[in-house]
């Protein structure tokens, strides 16, 4: 087994640590996040970074790198207080990569790319069409974090759309059926198979104490 001590992880080379430290947490989520410019411009980048905060409410969070560079999709969210989330899925895998490039604020990556936007309930921020999960989030808070300048943004589902098919009897939803999209370290992607789901655990009551 390969042991990097942190002393040895400092004087990686750079590339190659980010690669090491960026997959080494495991598998990760792919959201397209879609928002809207104050002057309307539209905006949609690929996070790895998306997380459960809270059931009730229904709270989210995305870890945003530093803002010393512009961040469109940070401005975009502060300055209108929503965004959309949307799932990768399998079709659009490298389409959804490329909305890393770094493009001026002025150019949206909807028009560089095979991806669709899409408006529903009158809501003025763009889904990606065909996405099989999408999501309304409005802005709640934020978090800087002190150690390397990164931003955890909390947001509350305000609205959220299923395909059908997905959607189990007890509120499960399926992403095996969607072909979702997971992400191992900056461009690996691939699809989780769904094994097997287990009932809610509760403590052994037959244990031996000798």
């Amino acid at each position: 087994m390969k042991h990097f001590s942190h002393e040895e992880i400092s004087k990686l080379e750079h590339l190659y640590k980010i690669n090491l430290i960026n997959s080494c947490s495991g598998f990760k989520s792919a959201n397209l996040i879609g928002t809207k410019s104050g002057d309307g411009i539209e905006n949609v980048a690929i996070f790895s970074s998306v997380t459960h905060v809270g059931s009730d409410p229904p709270l989210l969070g995305v870890f945003m790198r530093p803002t010393t560079v512009t961040r469109n999709t940070y401005d975009n969210i502060k300055e209108t207080g929503f965004y959309t989330l949307n799932h990768v899925h399998e079709s659009i895998i490298s389409e959804a990569h490329h909305t890393s490039a770094k493009y001026d604020k002025q150019i949206s990556e909807f028009d560089v790319t095979s991806l669709k936007a899409e408006y529903k309930l009158g809501i003025n921020v763009p889904f990606v069409a065909a996405a099989p999960i999408q999501m309304l989030m409005e802005f709640i808070e934020e978090y800087h974090i002190k150690s390397n300048g990164t931003i955890l943004v909390i947001g509350k589902i305000k609205h959220l759309f299923i395909q059908n098919h997905l959607l189990e009897t007890d509120g499960f939803v399926n992403l095996s059926k969607a072909q979702v999209v997971t992400i191992n370290g900056l461009d690996g992607y691939a699809i989780a198979e769904l094994k097997e789901r287990h009932p809610y655990q509760r403590p052994k009551t037959n244990l031996n104490t000798h």
